[in-house]
């Protein structure tokens, strides 16, 4: 494509070298992938300046430069006040605009996000819909599955990513937004056509400077659904009734709203709720009609979630025995309440739980069906939120008979320290818990424990098969340690 055709849509930029015979036949944003043809784009990020590598994207053929400030080079460099937003419009042009052609569905909140996609995947697929996915344990696209680095990655890669699912023949786009990626503008360029909202608890305030803020990152993805309405193209706002941050949401949005809960009257409802240890039953209460769904997924929180993916699919005109089909097909999904087997006579559960939230919730949700003495391992992230520790050990004591406190990903900080802030904020009384540096210890300590019909819960990590200690990646899978754990006791 022809740089000045790129541009077009690109106000007030400066450039001082003729760029009328400049041709790109890709964009990047990596000086170390560039190749000949590419325009390079100078990202600032937190730890590294793309300004700073321009040199290196040049040597390997970087025929343009989009840049925030003019700089001496061999070809030519325009200059922009903000070189991330222009990048998004940059990969908006460049792959011809995928998502104002795909049908886009964004689910953001603390928890949920992942589950949500997935149900979403199963009844568009029942359907004989083609999907495509983003979220945090991969990217799909039909039955394809690649990996991911960001739940939502940047601008550049979601618009690629979206001009290859068109490519593909993909029906229905569905993807996770986390509030970083919202704040920092990686979505700009995406064409919703629902956002889904699942509920808001404290996380990220290593990032946020407090909840509102927080929220306010959140429901930008509501206001950006846009204020006109197309008969050809209709929006909507899928919102959790029941939590205290639906009215902002649904102040934030001009379009249509779909409401869902379980407490406060919704459009969307679950009643005749039934929880076991083996899935859920309820009535499903839609405008139109009601089904009962008997679903293999287990816990109130699931019931959540399989309410917002199904008000998404009613919006999109998806009848409702699809709906129950595949609500019903879902077995699981990647370290979401996973369970560990091995023929043991106890329980062993793998979650991606890593807020006092949806911590609170896998243990009330075992507490509810628990026989004997639930166990839970559980540690907080280093070089993240440091209020939640408190929270979360205070949670962990109160609803486990017993609790490990443990290494999660600590990066750049001291375990011991993370670990300090975690039972610092107990109760001088509590005495139900035990400190364990090591997380394979801690798994295997919790696993010596564990009796006929106990359950152990493994919270924090999930699906993620690493442990980032430092900078550094080594591999580490919760479900493969219990796994382990679990065979050397019976032997």
């Amino acid at each position: 494509m022809k740089l000045t055709d790129m541009l077009a849509n690109l106000p007030f930029y400066k450039t001082k070298l003729s760029i009328e015979d400049v041709i790109i036949n890709d964009i990047e944003m990596d000086s170390r992938k560039v190749k000949s043809g590419n325009l390079f784009v100078c990202i600032s990020g937190f730890t590294v300046d793309g300004h700073d590598y321009t040199d290196q994207a040049i040597e390997n053929g970087a025929v343009a430069i989009i840049a925030e400030k003019d700089m001496a080079a061999s070809v030519p460099v325009i200059v922009v006040p903000d070189t991330t937003r222009a990048m998004a419009m940059l990969a908006v042009t460049f792959y011809d605009d995928p998502t104002s052609k795909l049908p886009l569905i964004g689910v953001t909140g603390t928890n949920g996000k992942t589950t949500i996609t997935y149900l979403l995947e199963a009844i568009f697929r029942q359907n004989g819909q083609k999907t495509g996915v983003i979220g945090s344990i991969q990217m799909k696209i039909g039955d394809t599955a690649y990996p991911i680095a960001n739940t939502t990655p940047d601008a550049l890669h979601l618009q690629k990513t979206f001009h290859q699912m068109l490519e593909e023949d993909v029906d229905q786009a569905i993807m996770e937004v986390s509030s970083h990626a919202l704040d920092l503008g990686r979505v700009h360029g995406c064409d919703y056509d629902i956002a889904i909202f699942t509920n808001l608890s404290q996380d990220h305030l290593d990032y946020h400077r407090n909840m509102d803020d927080y929220l306010h990152a959140k429901s930008l993805l509501f206001a950006q659904l846009g204020n006109s309405y197309r008969t050809t193209r209709s929006k909507f706002a899928v919102i959790n009734e029941d939590d205290a941050a639906s009215d902002l949401l649904k102040r934030s949005t001009a379009q249509p709203v779909i409401t869902y809960g379980c407490k406060n009257t919704a459009q969307v409802m679950a009643k005749n709720i039934k929880l076991d240890s083996k899935g859920t039953f309820f009535s499903l209460n839609t405008p139109f009609e009601t089904i009962d769904i008997n679903s293999k997924l287990i816990g109130m929180f699931n019931i959540y979630n399989m309410l917002a993916a199904a008000a998404a699919a009613i919006a999109q005109g998806i009848p409702l025995p699809v709906i129950k089909q595949a609500l019903e097909s879902v077995d699981g999904v990647s370290g979401r309440f996973e369970p560990v087997e091995a023929d043991q006579d106890y329980s062993v559960i793998v979650d991606f739980a890593h807020t006092p939230d949806s911590l609170e919730n896998i243990l009330k949700t075992s507490n509810e069906f628990a026989t004997k003495k639930v166990y839970v391992v559980v540690g907080c992230g280093g070089d993240r939120d440091r209020g939640k520790r408190p929270l979360m050990a205070s949670i962990a004591a109160k609803y486990a008979d017993q609790a490990i406190f443990t290494s999660d990903n600590p990066r750049t900080e001291d375990p011991k320290r993370i670990l300090e802030d975690m039972v610092n904020g107990l109760d001088t009384a509590t005495d139900n818990y035990e400190v364990i540096v090591d997380r394979k210890a801690a798994i295997k300590r919790a696993i010596d424990y564990a009796e006929a019909d106990d359950i152990i819960l493994i919270a924090g990590k999930g699906h993620e098969t690493y442990q980032i200690v430092g900078h550094e990646k080594h591999d580490f899978d919760d479900r493969e340690i219990a796994r382990e754990a679990i065979l050397a006791k019976e032997n």
